[in-house]
């Protein structure tokens, strides 16, 4: 695999701090990229040869241990939580047993076991329903809307819940054009259908139609969210190997993580434990066998090492009661509403806050919200369904840990309704808000419609979308995309449910539109003096014109006039 480096410090990357997601590419460059894989990472065969050691070590009797040596690899986790090295340990005194038929038995004591060998044990028959998933991809250009970029295949993990389903991630299965599932230690591929696709959660629910597939194979039970420093075990397929593979370590951290993948904020957990390029829709499991959580994204840092997170039992529970409830994916709800800190004094007594109360203060509200007409800015949040609201916008959460209250909003469904209290005008009040979904001006994501465009003139429209910004500037469109885009995409809210924002993407050159070639991404605002809501109403206002001259209004007080 490539050139072998000594383990050590990663050398530096030019990229700064990314969150990136992990799944196998496969394609007739695999080679390549697996050689480019492993010279940016360290080489974890050491993994292997920890296991090795142990079982040598097991193996040997207690008065005559095998010759010390030093062990390779990075040092394992023992309950404690700090770093044990590998060398085996000095044979213990025999311990004196109750005399039996007047004679003293002699006894070595049992030999302690590691934790992560106990995990691995457990954690064993339901390493059965982990699958492997190969999906061929065809996704939009989305520069060039009229045509598809070229197919390519990944590989990544999943496993098998009740019901004859499986899930995975939801980028494992984005532009989905066939997915296939193999079981562990099978050498069939059995074609699957993709149930639903829950791009916020990252989260994906298949089946098989083969009844073949489900013989002998108990589906995975969940577990509780897990505890700091509670042992998780990651099994999956990742990347430098065709077999199954193991990964242990602990939970660093629980919070309000940012979803990569969705663009959303929603409770994940860090782990320590190696998640790898083919891993991502493998299970987290327990000290008890039960799956805690999937595997989804890493950190990737020069000054970060085995950072990974896993979407947590509450967000997947969510999810797969959210496709049961409705038959679909309906998605995460929001409050519709923008909120600062209310930290300072000065601002607490100025909005007619007493020394007892705490809260958050509302600065915008969404538009597009079914109950933006109750809300008000300047309304200061008290508490969310009888949940008190810190200053900071936290909410008591487990014993000495608290979290964002935007976790009690994500608990909730589509069109469920909350108990919001709010103080206004130094007066409390209550209103039953009903949650919906975020209605974005920019979407972060099309599903699979493909996109749409108009062209007249020359002219290609188009509606901007985050994917769209991806294809134009590349992963860092957040720096490279134009300003006004820019802060339309961070700042802007869609007044209505059908507002897009429209663009001239490219000029077609040709005779009719001389002199408009270095129009670029530029947005329109209104045709012929009427404002442009949509990319439909646009093409309806054109088609329906009688004009003599089309007259596009553009960003800048740019303005296009074309004869027709």
């Amino acid at each position: 695999m490539g050139e072998t480096r000594k383990r050590g410090r990663k050398p530096k990357a030019p990229a700064s701090t990314t969150e990136t997601m992990d799944f196998q590419y496969t394609s007739a460059s695999n080679a390549t990229q697996t050689d480019y894989v492993a010279a940016q990472n360290d080489v974890f065969s050491a993994a292997n040869d920890s296991v090795a050691t142990a079982a040598a070590a097991a193996k040997n009797d207690a008065n005559n241990p095998p010759p010390a040596r030093r062990g390779r690899g990075r040092p394992r986790k023992s309950e404690a939580g700090h770093m044990e090295d590998t060398e085996p340990h000095a044979a213990a005194s025999p311990e004196r047993r109750p005399y039996q038929n007047g004679a003293v038995v002699l006894e070595p004591p049992p030999q302690p076991v590691a934790k992560w060998e106990s995990v691995a044990a457990r954690v064993v028959p339901a390493m059965d329903a982990v699958v492997k998933v190969f999906c061929v991809h065809t996704e939009p250009n989305y520069s060039l809307p009229w045509q598809r970029k070229r197919q390519y295949s990944s590989s990544s993990s999943g496993f098998i819940i009740g019901g004859k389903r499986v899930l995975t991630n939801a980028h494992s299965v984005e532009h989905y054009t066939q997915v296939k599932l193999k079981k562990r230690g099978s050498d069939t591929k059995y074609l699957a259908t993709v149930l639903a696709i829950g791009t916020e959660c990252d989260i994906a629910m298949l089946t098989v139609s083969d009844d073949e597939f489900w013989e002998g194979v108990s589906p995975v039970e969940f577990g509780d969210l897990p505890a700091l420093q509670d042992a998780v075990t990651v099994v999956g397929y990742p990347i430098g190997g065709d077999t199954i593979s193991v990964t242990s370590g602990v939970v660093s951290r629980i919070e309000i993580l940012s979803y990569v993948h969705g663009s959303t904020e929603l409770l994940g957990l860090q782990i320590d434990a190696a998640i790898n390029s083919g891993n991502s829709g493998g299970p987290a499991f327990n000290d008890k066998g039960n799956c805690v959580g999937i595997a989804f994204q890493s950190l990737k840092h020069e000054d970060a090492e085995n950072i990974g997170y896993v979407i947590p039992t509450p967000v997947i529970m969510h999810f797969i009661q959210d496709y049961e409830k409705n038959g679909a994916y309906t998605g995460f709800p929001i409050l519709g509403v923008e909120w600062q800190k209310m930290e300072n004094p000065d601002l607490r007594l100025a909005m007619g806050m007493k020394s007892d109360q705490k809260g958050v203060r509302i600065r915008r509200i969404e538009p597009t919200a079914p109950e933006s007409h109750l809300l008000k800015p300047s309304d200061v949040i008290l508490s969310f369904d009888g949940v008190k609201v810190a200053n900071d916008g936290t909410v008591p959460f487990r014993h000495g840990e608290r979290i964002g209250f935007s976790y009690l909003v994500s608990q909730k469904y589509t069109g469920d309704t909350a108990l919001v209290k709010v103080l206004r005008d130094s007066k409390i009040l209550e209103f039953d808000i009903k949650l919906a979904t975020h209605k974005r001006l920019i979407p972060a994501h099309t599903s699979a419609i493909p996109p749409s465009y108009y062209i007249i003139a020359g002219f290609v429209f188009t509606a901007v979308t985050v994917p769209y910004l991806r294809s134009e500037y590349g992963k860092d469109y957040e720096f490279d995309a134009p300003v006004k885009l820019l802060d339309k995409h961070l700042h802007a809210m869609a007044e209505s449910t059908d507002e897009q924002l429209v663009v001239i993407s490219q000029v077609l050159v040709a005779d009719i539109n001389i002199g408009y070639e270095d129009i670029v991404n530029t947005q329109v605002l209104a045709f012929n003096g009427k404002p442009v809501k949509n990319l439909k109403s646009l093409a309806n206002m054109v088609d329906n014109c009688n004009d003599e001259y089309l007259r596009f209004d553009l960003e800048y007080q740019q303005g296009v006039l074309v004869g027709r």
